[in-house]
């Protein structure tokens, strides 16, 4: 007994290493860790400001670098960003009321804007960790789009599953075919989106399997993963705010609601086996 309090007192001892001071910036929106890197280069992102920070960890210190303001007719606010981890992590992307922009972190300039991306306000965001140019928003008109920002003029794909606001949007580290979205409707739903992925449904199994250019008979008639919503998840008593799928399992993720209750759930094994034979 006296060796489990030891360990939940030294658990619970946290020490801060630094701090960012963001004084006349406004309210904090969201903290954006530059991916795969050292872990060096953060974001924070504030409903009026981006701002840029190099962290020096052992003298606890953090130097703003690099900063930009939104600017526009009635105040406008952030609400959303995302750190892309492709283009040598020079990008990210922000939401505020109805708009998406790309913003060069070097420059601080604007590098894409979508206008009216949503009818209602964007709540989130996520890059396709595979497909360097594909971006997801979601929003409180109830749908989930995805865009090439190469071309913003319209999405690729636009999903109007969810029936309430919706405030997540995370994209499979591993498959981006599997796209999880939570929402005001209590709901968190596990999409197929194989048709703007970098693993085409069949596109790996007629690679693998050809032989003398030919496919296996039982990989022709397999049925293959449909587009779409492939599960439900309705654990939730009230509006699912987050969900994030683990970084180590391919194949479990967590969702967190209002009411301070987080689920945590597993693709289905036959979508598993599907996509992995």
């Amino acid at each position: 007994m006296q060796a489990e309090d030891e360990n939940s007192a030294r658990a619970k001892s946290l020490e801060p290493l630094c701090q960012l001071e963001e004084r006349g910036h406004g309210n904090v929106v969201s903290v954006l860790w530059e991916p795969q890197s050292d872990g060096s280069k953060v974001i924070s992102l504030t409903e009026t400001h981006i701002l840029v920070w190099d962290l020096n960890i052992s003298d606890s210190e953090a130097k703003l670098t690099n900063s930009v303001a939104l600017e526009g007719k009635g105040h406008p606010k952030f609400t959303a960003g995302r750190w892309n981890p492709h283009h040598n992590n020079t990008q990210i992307a922000t939401a505020n009321d109805t708009t998406v922009r790309g913003w060069d972190v070097r420059s601080m300039k604007e590098a894409y804007k979508i206008e009216n991306a949503h009818n209602q306000l964007v709540r989130d965001l996520d890059f396709n960790p595979n497909k360097q140019y594909y971006l997801a928003s979601c929003g409180d008109d109830c749908k989930v789009k995805f865009w090439d920002i190469r071309n913003t003029n319209s999405a690729v794909l636009s999903l109007s599953d969810l029936s309430h606001w919706v405030w997540s949007v995370r994209y499979n580290q591993f498959h981006d075919q599997l796209v999880l979205t939570s929402s005001s409707d209590s709901r968190v739903i596990l999409t197929n989106t194989s048709s703007i992925s970098s693993e085409p449904c069949g596109h790996v199994d007629e690679d693998k399997d050809s032989i003398n250019g030919g496919i296996r008979e039982e990989n022709r008639n397999k049925e293959p993963l449909k587009e779409g919503v492939l599960a439900t998840y309705e654990e939730h008593e009230d509006s699912v705010y987050a969900g994030e799928w683990s970084t180590a399992d391919p194949w479990l993720f967590a969702s967190l609601s209002y009411d301070g209750r987080m689920v945590i759930n597993r693709v289905p094994r036959a979508v598993k086996y599907k996509i992995l034979l």
